[in-house]
């Protein structure tokens, strides 16, 4: 059942759009803006985080079992709600602990997507500026025109134009990058041309993505996890909680109680909203429901409709290779983690089982 902003939110976005077209370059509806209650925030360097029950929410507490089995038949290992920023559900499934780290996956773009954001913040670069202002001539196998066209915003929204397929689309030595697109003409999954941010925060700001990335996220809100390099891919490995902590960071717009971690809200607003028309439901490495249109990975379709018909129309994600889930929903203060085993087709990031997880959200949360 969808889920409806206030409606002083809901009067602002019909004169946004009677001023614009849809789904178009950043367009609002999904950008994180707290509207029921204020703000919890576990403090930092303490397992301490307040919590609140589902009753006590006038939340359906006789539909509890029916996600708890669900998630359990589902193969799922940490699962958490919060609302207002306090922990309503905290299960673990399995052998499967609150101390133990699982892969965000492709959900932990999210990160990246703020990372570069701070770094531009923080003057090192500009999404602006062409990736070879970073990455140096010669970076691909693209002419050196051809390299000059593609920005660090094309990276960020997967519109570099680099040939996605290629035998190994992970793959960014100089060898697998090639030429195939008009950079900003095409919407593509390319897991490649993202990784290639990490490079471009190193260049920029002189410290190694990872150890940049540390020392303005997660050490900043009090998470714990490390990016691991697995083949071509850095994957961010943490516990269930350092997910949800970094998921309540977004919601608040890149501020943690009272300490701004991202304080330049035009990224963040960017970062949120549809960021090109081509798929018009990504935003910068994040997915965007309630859209038009969209794509998917591995996939040159584009379907009619939004992503998840029962999810609410202003939820944005991070989404995981198997069914990793970080879900934001502004209008309820919402905030859901979901790490496991994958769990629906399509796992690379939207899959069937974000619908069948909604119909159980729904009926526990209420419509």
């Amino acid at each position: 059942m969808k889920r409806f902003a206030h409606p002083f939110l809901l009067l602002c976005l019909v004169l946004i759009f009677s001023c614009s077209s849809d789904d178009g370059p950043g367009d609002d509806d999904n950008i994180p803006d707290p509207e029921t209650g204020e703000l919890y925030f576990p403090p930092v360097g303490s397992a301490e985080w307040e919590t609140t029950s589902p009753a006590d929410l006038g939340w359906d507490t006789t539909a509890e079992q029916a996600l708890y089995d669900l998630l359990e038949e589902k193969g799922t290992d940490g699962f958490i709600i919060l609302k207002d920023g306090k922990i309503v559900v905290e299960w673990y499934f399995g052998d499967f602990t609150a101390g133990d780290n699982h892969s965000w996956n492709s959900a932990g773009k999210t990160l990246t997507a703020m990372t570069v954001g701070i770094a531009q913040e923080e003057g090192f670069l500009s999404i602006g500026d062409s990736s070879m202002d970073y990455l140096g001539e010669g970076w691909s196998m693209l002419t050196p025109e051809q390299e000059a066209n593609i920005t660090v915003r094309h990276h960020l929204t997967m519109t570099t134009g680099l040939d996605y397929t290629v035998d190994e689309p992970f793959c960014y030595d100089k060898e697998c990058l090639l030429y195939k697109n008009e950079p900003g003409t095409y919407w593509y999954y390319h897991n490649a041309a993202y990784t290639i941010l990490d490079q471009i925060v190193t260049n920029a700001t002189g410290t190694d993505f990872k150890t940049y990335s540390y020392q303005k996220i997660r050490d900043r809100i009090g998470m714990q996890g490390n990016w691991v390099t697995v083949g071509y891919n850095n994957l961010f490995f943490s516990n269930t909680r350092s997910m949800a902590r970094f998921g309540l960071l977004c919601l608040n717009q890149g501020t943690w109680d009272d300490t701004e971690i991202l304080s330049d809200k035009t990224y963040f607003t960017e970062m949120t909203t549809t960021s090109q028309n081509l798929n018009p439901s990504y935003g910068y490495l994040w997915w965007l429901n309630g859209k038009s249109q969209h794509k998917a990975p591995g996939s040159e379709t584009t379907f009619e409709g939004e992503l998840f018909p029962d999810a609410p129309d202003d939820l944005i994600a991070g989404l995981g290779a198997f069914d990793q889930k970080l879900y934001l929903v502004p209008s309820e203060n919402l905030v859901i983690v979901r790490l496991g085993d994958d769990a629906g087709e399509n796992q690379l990031g939207p899959s069937s089982f974000d619908n069948l997880l909604w119909e159980r959200l729904n009926a526990f949360i209420g419509e």
